[in-house]
């Protein structure tokens, strides 16, 4: 949460976020699937219910240390401070993973809509996805839902001459309005292309300053930062901070 709060400091226009699921149902966001790198704990999510999870310290590995204790929040936690902030939020729905079999947490978008909507932040919350199959269930659950599709080499071939047409195809097929993209997939006719089918095109995750302005003034209209400061000066459309 102290990096949520640090980035309601910087010009940003919204927070980017992982939501897993404790072994009893509930949302936290989180990145990894097991707690050691980030915690002073050991196990997997699968494994470990809420009240486990709030013991530990997920500031235990911060580079030169945290002052405080940093406990793991919930979804609604982080909704309730962006709202508050005014500020949109862009979720995106994680895989369980054991021993590199990936899977689905059982009732992830249920419990994604369930919280939304009890936060009354359905128009300001970007909901995305590697496994594209869970984002026509978000639209099922809630019609008025913005979802997006996460794209990286592990789900898209991006040399072949129908790249781009096939992946507006699948997109379109998930009911999307947003094409989330890894940076290094980035190629300049993509925003254009992606606005000719009405869709809207983010870039993830660029930490550099002439990068940042570059793929602006390209036409993206989302930008995901670990470095939103660097935007002080410069001009975007929507940057959104990386925690």
């Amino acid at each position: 949460m102290a990096a949520f709060r640090h980035a309601q400091t910087l010009p940003i226009d919204a927070l980017e976020l992982d939501v897993q699921m404790s072994r009893d149902g509930h949302l936290i966001v989180f990145h990894d699937e097991t707690i050691e790198r980030l915690t002073n704990g050991q196990g997997n999510l699968l494994d470990l219910d809420l009240a486990s999870l709030r013991e530990l310290n997920v500031a235990a590995h911060f580079p030169g240390g945290w002052p405080e204790i940093q406990r793991m929040p919930d979804l609604p936690e982080v909704l309730d401070l962006a709202r508050q902030a005014r500020l949109q939020v862009y979720i995106e729905i994680k895989s369980s993973q054991r021993a590199g079999v990936y899977g689905r947490y059982p009732g992830i978008a249920e419990a994604v809509i369930r919280d939304v909507l009890a936060a009354h932040m359905l128009e300001r919350v970007l909901i995305m996805s590697f496994d594209w199959t869970v984002l026509p269930e978000i639209k099922i659950l809630a019609p008025e839902a913005i979802t997006g599709a996460l794209v990286s080499k592990d789900v898209w071939l991006p040399h072949t001459s129908s790249a781009l047409p096939e992946l507006v195809t699948r997109v379109k097929e998930s009911q999307c309005l947003w094409v989330n993209m890894d940076y290094n997939l980035f190629t300049p006719e993509m925003p254009d292309f992606f606005h000719a089918h009405d869709l809207r095109l983010g870039i993830w995750t660029v930490n550099d300053a002439a990068s940042l302005q570059r793929l602006a003034d390209a036409g993206v209209d989302s930008l995901t930062t670990d470095r939103p400061d660097l935007f002080t000066g410069l001009i975007s459309r929507e940057i959104a901070s990386e925690n």
